[in-house]
């Protein structure tokens, strides 16, 4: 189950979630708390935006951790993650040049990655490949936690960001996202 906060610090080029930077609802940590235990889901990823932008963000992980939800946090890396409570897993997106964002990513959170960790790098051109497997070489990404190289929905053919990664024989895996696959006209609320 995703929760999505309201939000961002950044402003993707290819951000395919603009609703998420004004839409939304104010609820209580208990709030939300009750409305995802009554689905019965055991794992949760709180996302956004951008979630360590709310000042509640580390409160509602270590709620859900404590309610015995397996926990994620997907951030796009550019805010720290060294405070946020050790049992959630955490995915940080670093962003390749096309997202005009690279000069925002925290270097000092790879530091804090642990092996339950993820590294995802959204690749919407081979010159953000170039970038991404760069990075992954020069900060021994394999060896800290999974690496994840996912085509931006629509800028890429998947099938071209697969060949580069078999070309390279490189150690990372390939994620899409599945409900732009699986709903290709809905937007959000999936």
């Amino acid at each position: 189950m995703l929760v999505r906060l309201t939000g961002c610090n950044l402003d993707c080029s290819w951000c395919d979630t603009r609703h998420a930077i004004t839409e939304g609802d104010e609820m209580s940590v208990d709030d939300i708390l009750t409305h995802v235990s009554r689905l019965g889901c055991p794992l949760v990823e709180l996302t956004g935006g951008e979630p360590l932008h709310q000042s509640g963000a580390a409160e509602l992980l270590e709620a859900f951790c404590d309610a015995g939800f397996e926990t994620l946090l997907e951030t796009n890396g550019s805010l720290d993650i060294s405070q946020i409570d050790e049992r959630v897993v955490r995915i940080v997106d670093l962003k390749c040049p096309s997202s005009d964002q690279t000069d925002r990513i925290l270097w000092a959170n790879i530091k804090h990655l642990r092996s339950t960790d993820e590294v995802k790098f959204v690749i919407a051109s081979r010159e953000d490949y170039d970038f991404a497997q760069n990075t992954v070489t020069k900060h021994s990404l394999n060896d800290r936690c999974t690496v994840i190289f996912s085509p931006a929905a629509g800028l890429i053919d998947p099938a071209d960001l697969a060949q580069w990664i078999l070309q390279d024989n490189l150690p990372v895996r390939m994620g899409v996202q599945l409900h732009k696959i699986i709903w290709p006209d809905k937007d959000h609320g999936v």
